[in-house]
């Protein structure tokens, strides 16, 4: 009897390790299509639309042992090295902060681009200086960390990221440095002394942080976006045509299903994204009729460091005919080359 009972917990044991234990690896698969316009909203919008504008994800989950040999079974799964999701110097809460920052940029890249197609005036605002990871060892461990705005540095405000750069330069090994920033939209003070950045080929004192610009635009009629569940930047095109959308009197879907994905990049490009072939499975099984791919252009020097890279849109149509969908695969440059595209369809 104590025998089974022992097998029956090393077994159990067993279940348990091959289901629940995490391994430094993740696995990327089909997602869903998601109607933007249950996320954005344009004050007093024309929301009469016929069809839909769809964002598209891919899902996310890190492997376990079951979930890993699974995966090797199937066709529209993808292992991936916890290197290739994430930077080597960004802890997992970085990683969540940093996938936050590029959705908060989507938005703002979007607002400004669909205002400007629209001949609408925007105003931009400079918060302050957003930190993205904070570097083991260095002048700001333990002291700041990834989500932080800092907006002043020894009672100078901060009023663009190259400010930061020319404030800090000067200083030597040793220096105090007073900052103040933004946690949880509280204002904080916290007095740090200088020390040689990790890992850095320069001999120089620094915070020992990496960081980018926090910006936010002020727009007449508001735009309110609810995406908190949303990371990445690759909504930004279905963003952008969601809120031209409602700011225009016309419908733009013409009664179709559209879905898309593309980086929205603030001079109106679109820019590549990872995971197109998922997204073009997860747009297809979900019932879109049109799918925005990005033609990014892959350089000759790009093509002999990867010589298996190819655009966003190629993969995306080897992608279709893979698994015989009717949905149309239509190449973008530019969000014009989409508003374009909608423009000339015929409503159904």
């Amino acid at each position: 009897m104590k025998k089974k009972i022992s097998i029956y917990a090393v077994l159990l044991f067993v279940i348990c390790f091959l289901m629940l234990y995490r391994l430094d690896a993740y696995i990327m698969k089909p997602g869903s299509a998601y109607d933007v316009s249950k996320f954005v909203n344009v004050e007093n919008s024309h929301t009469d639309d016929k069809g839909s504008l769809s964002l598209m994800t891919v899902a996310m989950q890190q492997a376990t042992p079951f979930s890993y040999l699974w995966a090797k079974t199937q066709k529209y799964q993808k292992l991936m090295d916890i290197d290739q999701v994430r930077n080597p110097l960004e802890n997992e809460e970085e990683y969540n902060v940093r996938q936050f920052k590029l959705m908060s940029d989507s938005q703002f890249n979007a607002k400004y681009v669909a205002f400007q197609r629209a001949g609408l005036q925007t105003k931009i605002l400079f918060n302050g200086v957003f930190i993205l990871n904070v570097l083991e060892g260095g002048a700001s461990d333990n002291l700041l960390k990834a989500g932080d705005e800092i907006i002043e540095v020894d009672g100078q405000q901060i009023k663009d990221q190259q400010m930061l750069v020319d404030l800090l330069k000067p200083k030597q090994l040793g220096d105090k440095v007073t900052i103040k920033f933004i946690r949880d939209t509280k204002e904080q003070e916290v007095t740090i002394t200088l020390k040689e950045i990790p890992k850095s080929e320069e001999k120089r004192a620094g915070l020992g942080i990496t960081y980018t610009e926090s910006k936010s635009i002020e727009t007449n009629p508001n735009v309110s976006m609810k995406t908190e569940d949303i990371g990445g930047p690759s909504a930004g095109l279905m963003f952008t045509l969601e809120i031209l959308d409602q700011l225009l009197e016309e419908d733009l879907t013409k009664g179709y299903a559209i879905a898309g994905t593309g980086e929205m990049l603030v001079d109106g490009s679109v820019g590549r994204i990872g995971g197109i072939d998922y997204k073009v499975i997860a747009a297809d099984r979900d019932g879109m009729e049109i799918f925005f791919a990005p033609d990014d252009e892959i350089t000759p020097e790009m093509k002999a460091k990867y010589p298996e890279l190819e655009s966003n849109y190629a993969t995306a149509v080897k992608t279709a005919k893979d698994i015989g969908t009717k949905m149309k695969i239509v190449p973008v440059k530019t969000v014009d080359d989409a508003i374009k595209y909608l423009k000339q369809l015929q409503p159904k």
